[in-house]
């Protein structure tokens, strides 16, 4: 009994290998890390009810990964389409273990039938060496792309980013629509390489670009490229300030090939609607050095509105390389009024007026001022004057009277000697009104000296009048 059940035993295991060995076909299928892959297994007719499953390696009860019986098992699914024979086993979140063989099964009484599977998976980026390529605005790029004789046939396509495994799916033109947009694709067998031209750039069509080759087996084959799409003004771009109510000159060189080409400068934000300053404005004055293949073009003189940008150029066409950019600001010239005032101190103390706590006035300060310093140089400039001429007019009046009484003839009448009394008095009237003037402005200066002269002057009136006496 022991004996029956080993080579029972036997004979399954050689049939399985017998099966194994004589699995018709092969499928190649390939995949990238992170990403999900579809085996798809045909069977012939007769065998749509019956189940079919997906196993790995030598495909024993431990390797079987997802039935139909089930449909859904961890990362693995599966659907059979009854109607074409062809049942679909999909394995998700693909990872780096997963490459190797695998077998699509059909399970029936006796021997199942096998199809056997290679599955590759590769990393999700492209690639180790990326080509470089750099343009402006509006100009035109081709990408050459290089592949194996063996992809002669193959599908060709472009594709953004760097992302094998979605380029396909996300292609911007391929080998079966050879025309799409600002994209043209055209395929040189004999050099086995095919080219994608891109047209009317624009800074938005900067980035990576993958050009693949769909193989029929493996992965595809990728091409890395690395595009810069300069902006169009960056060739030849600077910034100019100047000052309103003075002139200012922009520099504009061009292609010596130029020379004898129409110059000219506009102004607006961008250059296909910018307008023709040379035509509509007098100020600007435009003068061309051929010799150092530059024109100038001078703004008499600037106003506000003349800031802004401006675009000159020698090319009616606004070839790449043929024109200047420049960027015009504007500065307001700063004026200052500066006020110089003279001020003439006087040899003697001024006492400073109080001033208003109130806002003063702009320009009434300064006039005040002047006012101030002028009365108090001219008021005590008139009173010195006064003094000096009170001065010489009190000293020869006293010495007149000291002369007079002195020299007295005692042996006079009396009528003379009182109109000289009666003089003498006039003349003290006369003294006393300078005093009483000369008191108003220092009243402790030569009065006071005065006085006592005065007192001795009237008591030698008293002794001549005394002698009057004594005589008669």
């Amino acid at each position: 009994m022991r004996w029956w059940r080993h080579q029972s035993l036997l004979f399954t295991l050689c049939s399985i290998l017998s099966c194994v060995r004589s699995a018709a076909g092969l499928i190649h299928v390939s995949g990238y890390e992170g990403r999900e892959v579809k085996v798809s297994c045909p069977y012939g007719e007769g065998y749509e009810s019956y189940e079919k499953y997906l196993c790995k390696n030598d495909c024993g009860s431990d390797d079987v990964l997802i039935t139909t019986t089930e449909a859904k098992k961890n990362r693995y699914s599966i659907h059979d389409d009854k109607q074409k024979r062809v049942f679909a086993a999909t394995i998700s979140d693909l990872r780096h273990t997963d490459a190797g063989k695998y077998w699509c099964g059909v399970t029936r009484t006796g021997k199942d039938i096998y199809t056997e599977v290679m599955l590759e998976v590769g990393q999700d980026s492209c690639c180790d060496h990326s080509t470089k390529v750099q343009r402006y605005e509006e100009s035109s790029v081709s990408f050459s792309c290089p592949y194996e004789s063996e992809y002669q046939n193959s599908l060709k396509y472009i594709c953004r980013g760097n992302q094998p495994s979605v380029c396909l799916q996300h292609a911007l033109i391929s080998s079966d629509n050879k025309q799409k947009g600002q994209f043209t694709l055209t395929d040189d067998m004999a050099s086995r390489k095919f080219t994608v031209t891109i047209t009317s750039l624009s800074q938005n069509n900067s980035g990576s670009y993958l050009c693949g080759v769909h193989g029929n087996t493996g992965l595809d084959a990728f091409s890395a490229f690395e595009l810069e799409v300069k902006e169009w003004c960056c060739v030849m771009s600077h910034k100019l300030s100047g000052i309103v109510g003075r002139p200012v000159t922009m520099q504009c060189p061009y292609p010596p090939q130029h020379r004898d080409n129409r110059k000219f400068l506009c102004k607006g934000d961008h250059r296909k609607n910018c307008e023709d300053m040379m035509t509509s404005q007098s100020r600007f004055m435009l003068q061309d050095d051929v010799t150092s293949s530059s024109f100038s073009v001078t703004i008499t003189e600037l106003k506000a509105g003349d800031a802004g940008t401006y675009w000159c150029s020698s090319d009616s066409q606004w070839s790449v390389g043929n024109y200047t950019k420049i960027q015009l600001s504007l500065d307001f010239q700063q004026t200052s009024t500066v006020m110089s005032t003279i001020n003439v101190v006087p040899t003697f103390t001024m006492v400073e007026p109080v001033r208003s706590q109130a806002t003063p006035i702009p320009g009434k300060e300064i006039k005040d001022a002047a006012l101030f310093y002028s009365v108090g140089f001219i008021v005590p400039a008139v009173l010195l004057i006064l003094t000096s001429a009170l001065v010489t007019v009190y000293k020869y009046k006293c010495y007149k009277v000291r002369g007079a009484g002195g020299n007295m003839n005692r042996n006079k009448t009396k009528t003379a000697e009182t109109e000289e009394v009666i003089g003498v008095a006039d003349i003290y009237e006369i003294e006393d009104l300078a005093c009483s003037k000369q008191r108003t402005a220092k009243p402790q200066s030569s009065c006071q000296h005065h006085d006592d002269e005065q007192d001795s002057v009237y008591q030698n009136i008293t002794t001549t009048d005394d002698i009057y006496y004594n005589q008669i």
